[in-house]
């Protein structure tokens, strides 16, 4: 495939290495510096652009993906409220989108775990839940992107708990959401849940950016010729 980086930070670098080290080309990289490029001409002579940018500028490059009939993996987060209209322009225009929160295969199977722990602790109503997330300091949204999906996950399967808040500033119905900006770490999220007696830790530590960047070239080589919004969970078969 011919793939288009939009966003060329540490990210976007490994996504290259990656990429080219599977087979792929490199045809497109678009930064800060030379956002003029980012046209329709250029994004049709490419198979997959990979969005690794801010949040700021993800929706509008979903939208010129979608102008340009060009497949578009999307890994920034920070954008949810855009989501389910951009979904439903991708349907109108039946193009293709494939976003996801966090594209590591770890932390998509902690996500599955995540589910289904939140079920179990249901039925005991003793233990309470929190949860602590720990990125570098330039990650511009807090709390991270994959932390909201996993609060989201538990509020959907644990009665108890109906929203989450940052810091825990909200009721005690919230789950509390701690986020921790420091040095250059790559991406911890815990998930801890404690009673009078004991507690339970479900925790993913990400070594480096390579499993997001792996993640995110298997995410473009899975949509390459497709229409519709897909998500790691079709990915993973789950």
């Amino acid at each position: 495939m011919k793939l288009a980086l939009l966003g060329y930070g540490k990210m976007g670098r490994e996504i290259e290495r990656v990429a080219l080290s599977r087979g792929h080309s490199i045809g497109l990289v678009i930064d800060i510096s030379n956002q003029n490029e980012l046209t329709s001409e250029n994004l049709q002579k490419l198979d997959v652009v990979i969005d690794f940018s801010t949040p700021s500028s993800a929706v509008a490059n979903i939208l010129a993906c979608f102008d340009a009939g060009i497949p578009i993996v999307c890994g920034t987060t920070g954008w949810n409220k855009d989501l389910l209209r951009i979904s439903e322009i991708c349907k109108e225009k039946n193009q293709a989108l494939f976003h996801s929160s966090n594209f590591s295969i770890g932390v998509n199977i902690l996500f599955a775990v995540n589910e289904y722990l939140a079920g179990i602790m249901n039925g005991f109503p003793q233990y309470d839940v929190r949860m602590e997330e720990t990125h570098h300091t330039q990650k511009l949204d807090a709390p991270s992107g994959t932390a909201i999906t996993i609060a989201e996950q538990i509020i959907s399967r644990l009665d108890r708990k109906n929203a989450w808040s940052l810091y825990g500033n909200g009721s005690h119905d919230d789950i509390a959401v701690k986020a921790i900006r420091e040095g250059d770490i790559n991406g911890i999220h815990d998930v801890i849940y404690e009673s009078d007696v004991d507690y339970i830790s479900l925790k993913h530590y990400a070594k480096s950016r390579k499993g997001f960047a792996l993640g995110a070239v298997i995410a473009a080589e899975y949509i390459n010729g497709k229409k519709g919004i897909y998500t790691m969970r079709n990915v993973m078969g789950l």
